[in-house]
């Protein structure tokens, strides 16, 4: 394997759904402009309350892809 660089970048996705869904989403979209996608980390999980329910799950996921220079 040659000698590669990564870029690391944090990402945060939100779904009404699950925090599956917003991590998923997050990745999906980097994706249509991020070319060589390698790793992706959830980093952290919470959730945005409105008038004591849940209103939207977030993940902030850390994704690395190949750099290009």
């Amino acid at each position: 394997m040659p000698d590669s660089v990564y870029k690391i970048i944090k990402l945060v996705g939100t779904s009404p759904d699950s925090w599956e869904e917003a991590a998923k989403l997050a990745v999906e979209t980097a994706s249509k402009t991020l070319r060589e996608l390698r790793i992706a980390e959830v980093e952290e999980l919470d959730m945005q309350i409105d008038k004591g329910k849940v209103i939207n799950y977030r993940a902030k996921v850390r994704v690395s892809f190949k750099y290009e220079g």
